[in-house]
């Protein structure tokens, strides 16, 4: 039986409209996205402020600015990797993506301690990231698989 290349039900997932991705891999690349804007955030912020303190007194996002990005980065990377687990049932991404939300909200405790605060951030969104492209490539990987 050869499989028909209009047939959406192969993966697991509706695909979306926009270019034949599924809602998962775009999901995915949004949650990369916003982990490479927090790294960035966190990283370039604070040089930024510190090589323009003028800046630094107009502009403060303050600590509001991390609660709201954690409460994206949440049901957004649920959504993200729990449907991709149902897809290839690899569990590493979903350890990675619990312990990078896990540190990114370990890093709203040191609000005022900037280097720990910067640190466990960033560590917590590479994790995030890196469980997001492990998940893209699994899903990539086993729909590869499915159309050979």
């Amino acid at each position: 039986m050869t499989r028909d290349p209009h047939d959406l039900r192969d993966t697991g997932l509706r695909t979306a409209v926009a270019g034949g991705r599924s809602t998962g891999d775009m999901l995915d690349g949004l949650a990369v996205c916003a982990s490479a804007a927090c790294m960035i955030h966190c990283l370039a912020l604070p040089l930024l402020f510190a090589a323009l303190p003028a800046l630094a007194t107009w502009f403060d996002p303050g600590e509001s600015f991390h609660r709201i990005i954690l409460a994206f980065a949440i049901p957004t990377s649920a959504v993200a990797l729990i449907g991709g687990w149902r897809t290839h049932r690899a569990t590493p991404p979903l350890i990675l993506g619990a312990v990078g939300l896990a540190l990114m909200a370990l890093g709203i405790l040191f609000a005022g301690r900037t280097a720990i605060e910067t640190t466990v951030s960033v560590t917590g969104s590479l994790f995030l990231a890196a469980a997001h492209l492990a998940n893209w490539r699994n899903r990539f990987v086993r729909k590869t698989a499915a159309a050979a």
